[in-house]
């Protein structure tokens, strides 16, 4: 018997009885942003599947951008925000903004919210315990847009060992001290990585990787890293999607399980993903 929907439910199923006893002690490393975001009841659908899957004893960390109310605020600021190449371009006075906004504000509205829904659950950046060491993207010294150099995994074993949820927002600093604007979807796969998550989930606007960028019904829910490679050699892997598929990659090829690429704008879509044997979005495995 497979699962259905009526409504945008989720119903169990035999098959998810069986996904159940499966996942039974895993880590998921979840990636949570875009304008998935910026829909409450969409939040709320979010925080409810994050809830379920800690009563199940899966052990999840959920990492987090924000980059439309970033967005927002510069542009309150009279800042315009600044993009190359689909990265954020990030000075000085942009950095104090992402830093606030991120840590400040996301991060600690997440945790109050999975609080709310019986989840123990603490916000950290990559600065505290020096979770992450980054660098600059760019040479340039007044870019903070930075990517990791190592992650320190110490204090997640330590929240996660003690059954509360890390919710990390993706900035980070260097040995000296500088503030980095870190890529969430970056920051997860390399969290993922050091961990040897069972699963990396990117939970995007998308429904996952199409053979037709215009018809959603071109999903294609099963690759391997060859198909990959021949879908970005004929240009059907473009674009935005090119860096969240790489990021898929380098955690897979670091002893990843397996990782997914998923519609956050449908209800309860990480408990279709996780828990049916159709699933909705796009999975890559080696």
């Amino acid at each position: 018997m497979s699962n259905f929907a009526i409504s945008d439910r989720f119903y169990f199923s035999s098959d998810t009885i069986s996904l159940v006893n499966k996942y039974a002690g895993a880590t998921f490393v979840i990636k949570y942003g875009g304008s998935v975001m910026k829909n409450n009841l969409l939040q709320t659908y979010v925080i409810q599947d994050l809830s379920f899957l800690y009563s199940l004893g899966i052990k999840v960390v959920l990492v987090h951008g924000g980059g439309f109310l970033i967005n927002n605020w510069l542009r309150k600021l009279e800042i315009e925000p600044k993009f190359e190449n689909g990265i954020r371009i990030t000075d000085q006075e942009s950095m104090e903004v992402v830093e606030m906004v991120l840590n400040g504000k996301i991060n600690k509205q997440l945790v109050s919210l999975l609080n709310q829904n019986n989840i123990p659950s603490i916000g950290i950046s990559g600065k505290d315990a020096s979770l992450v060491q980054a660098s600059p993207i760019f040479g340039d010294s007044n870019n903070l847009t930075g990517k990791v150099d190592s992650i320190n995994a110490k204090i997640l074993n330590l929240l996660m060992s003690n059954n509360y949820m890390p919710v990390i927002a993706s900035v980070a600093s260097d040995l000296i001290g500088n503030t980095y604007n870190i890529n969430a979807d970056t920051l997860a796969s390399s969290i993922a990585s050091e961990l040897k998550a069972d699963k990396l989930i990117l939970l995007t606007d998308t429904p996952g990787i199409l053979y037709n960028l215009n018809d959603s019904s071109s999903l294609i829910k099963y690759l391997d890293i060859e198909t990959v490679n021949d879908l970005q050699s004929k240009g059907i892997i473009s674009d935005g999607m090119i860096p969240k598929v790489q990021s898929c990659i380098n955690a897979l090829q670091s002893n990843v399980k397996a990782a997914h690429i998923i519609d956050g704008r449908l209800r309860h879509s990480l408990l279709f993903e996780l828990f049916t044997y159709d699933r909705l979005g796009s999975m890559i495995v080696l």
